[in-house]
């Protein structure tokens, strides 16, 4: 411990050294060093002491190295303390630089309808950063980031896990019941949930948490829905309602491309289901790299 410490006055004042040096004056090294000059005086005077040679020449320009003992070492305390701020530099560079690999867990649809623009747009920015793409069920993906499969989570809300980090919510979602051409007359209506049931329903498969959140949602406005047709994924739910085969429950967010193309329509029902949100998670004891930070600071800004 007392060597290391010794280590550290003794940079200090090759530090000090140095700058007189380059400055050729006391005064000038002290604004530099934004120190005193009986400070800097010191200074060399305690090195000097250590090292047992003269290092400068007082002269009435100022200060020249001696040739016994500044010049002779002069050229490897410069390059000494070049090393040392290289090494320096690197450090704040991974703290200010993305680099490196983001795991990140979501859905498919999660992936697909939020996350692939972000994406995109941070790989323009950061290319030096890799992404592994872990796509599960969002309890899937929850257990995955405690046991340290992923860094990052993006998952159907609520989650209520203690091991886990909540980080916020980055996007809300509404279900909506949408239709297709076939039953086009149910545009021009405001339609009870309850007489819903006069049609072919289709539905989230039950093991998911978004079907989860719609058995609420039922609770909550006295309703009970019983699908004639359960799928396990969005994009499968809107070609087959696109094709009649009835009136699918979906998130809006999810529908916008076939909104615009006329492919679907939403049904203007009363009430209105709850709205739901996807959020982000880590986990509880990891540090966020500059990267993570960065990929994450996307969503705060939206």
């Amino acid at each position: 411990m007392g060597v290391y410490r010794k280590f550290m006055v003794n940079l200090e004042l090759y530090k000090v050294f140095y700058t007189v040096a380059k400055c050729g004056s006391l005064t000038k090294a002290a604004q530099e060093l934004f120190i005193s000059q009986p400070a800097v005086s010191q200074a060399i005077k305690q090195l000097e002491g250590q090292l047992g040679v003269s290092l400068f020449n007082r002269t009435h320009k100022g200060m020249e190295l001696s040739a016994g003992g500044g010049k002779l070492i002069f050229n490897q305390v410069e390059e000494a303390l070049e090393l040392l701020e290289g090494a320096e530099n690197k450090l704040t560079e991974l703290k200010t630089t993305a680099t490196g690999t983001i795991r990140i867990g979501a859905t498919d649809s999660i992936f697909f309808y939020v996350l692939s623009d972000k994406l995109a747009q941070f790989n323009e920015k950061y290319p030096a950063v890799k992404f592994e793409l872990i796509s599960s069920t969002s309890p899937n993906t929850v257990n995955q980031l405690k046991e340290g499969r992923c860094d990052i989570a993006f998952i159907n809300l609520p989650l209520e896990d203690e091991d886990v980090r909540f980080y916020g919510t980055v996007t809300h979602l509404s279900d909506v019941f949408v239709a297709g051409k076939k039953y086009a007359e149910l545009q021009l209506e405001e339609i009870p949930l309850k007489r819903l049931h006069d049609y072919p329903l289709m539905m989230i498969e039950a093991n998911t948490v978004a079907r989860r959140a719609l058995a609420s949602s039922e609770e909550i406005l006295g309703v009970h829905f019983t699908p004639d047709v359960e799928v396990a994924n969005w994009d499968l739910m809107k070609r087959l309602v696109a094709k009649g085969m009835g009136v699918g429950c979906i998130p809006r967010e999810y529908c916008a491309a076939e909104f615009e193309s006329g492919e679907l329509f939403e049904l203007k029902t009363t009430p209105t289901l709850p709205v739901r949100g996807i959020g982000v998670a880590i986990a509880k004891h990891v540090t966020l790299s500059f990267a993570m930070k960065e990929f994450l600071s996307m969503f705060n800004k939206d």
